[in-house]
C-alpha cells in the first residue's frame, strides 16, 4: 500500500515535516510505500473556478503552470494521504489551502475520485489555532467521501523553532499511534475499497 504525506510548510526541516515523518516511520515499519511531498513554498495557486475539470473529466486541473497536477496524481495513487500544515493565523498555510481547494474540486468533478481513501490531518502549532487548521483539512476529506482514522488526541504537535516539536512527547506519541491506526485501517478496508459507494 502507498501513503503520501504532503507538507504545507515552506520551512525545510521544520516542525510540520518532523511530525509527518513520525507518521510515515510507522507506516514504513509496517511495510507501506511512503513518500513525503512538499507543497509549502511552491507558490501553488488557488482554484480559479473555471470548472474545466467538469468538462474534461481527465483528473487534471486546467491550470498547469504549477506543481498541482504532479501532486494530485500522487494523491490519486495513494491509499492514504496525510496532509500537514503549520498554523498560520489559526488556519492552514496558503499553499496547502490552495491544494485542498483544487484537489477536492477536481476529485469531485471526476466521479468522487478520493472515495474510500484514508485521510489524516497533521498540524504543527506554537500555541493556538491548531484545531481550526485541523478541521480545515478534515473538511476536504469528509466532503470527498474519505475515511478519517482517529488517534489518541487531535493530531497536533507544539513547537515554534525547528525541532521544538520533538520535545512534545504527547504529540510525537500521537503521530506514532496515528501511523499505526492508518496501517490497521488500510489493511482492514483494502479489499473493500473497490466496492465503496461512489
Amino acid at each position: 500500500m502507498y501513503a503520501i504525506a504532503i507538507n504545507g510548510s515552506p520551512r525545510k526541516g521544520g516542525n510540520t515535516e518532523l511530525l509527518l515523518n513520525e507518521v510515515l516511520c510507522e507506516l514504513n515499519d509496517a511495510g507501506w510505500e511512503t513518500e513525503l511531498v512538499k507543497v509549502g513554498g511552491t507558490a501553488i495557486r488557488g482554484c480559479i473556478a473555471c470548472e474545466k475539470c467538469f468538462e474534461s473529466k481527465d483528473n487534471q486541473c486546467a491550470t498547469k503552470k504549477d506543481k498541482f497536477n504532479e501532486i494530485y496524481s500522487k494523491m490519486l495513487k495513494a491509499d492514504a494521504m496525510i496532509l500537514g500544515s503549520p498554523t498560520y493565523f489559526a488556519a492552514v498555510s496558503a499553499d496547502l489551502k490552495a491544494l485542498i481547494e483544487r484537489a477536492g474540486f477536481v476529485a469531485y468533478a471526476n466521479n468522487n475520485a478520493f472515495s474510500g481513501k484514508i485521510g489524516a490531518a497533521v498540524v504543527a502549532v506554537r500555541r493556538g489555532g491548531a484545531t481550526h487548521a485541523y478541521d480545515t483539512i478534515n473538511h476536504m476529506f469528509q466532503m470527498s467521501r474519505m475515511i478519517i482514522p482517529g488517534s489518541t488526541y487531535w493530531n497536533m504537535g507544539y513547537g515554534l523553532n525547528k525541532g521544538e516539536v520533538l520535545e512534545d512527547k504527547e504529540g510525537i506519541a500521537n503521530m506514532r499511534h496515528l501511523g499505526k491506526c492508518i496501517d490497521w485501517l488500510g489493511k482492514a478496508i483494502k479489499p473493500k475499497i473497490a466496492k465503496y459507494p461512489k
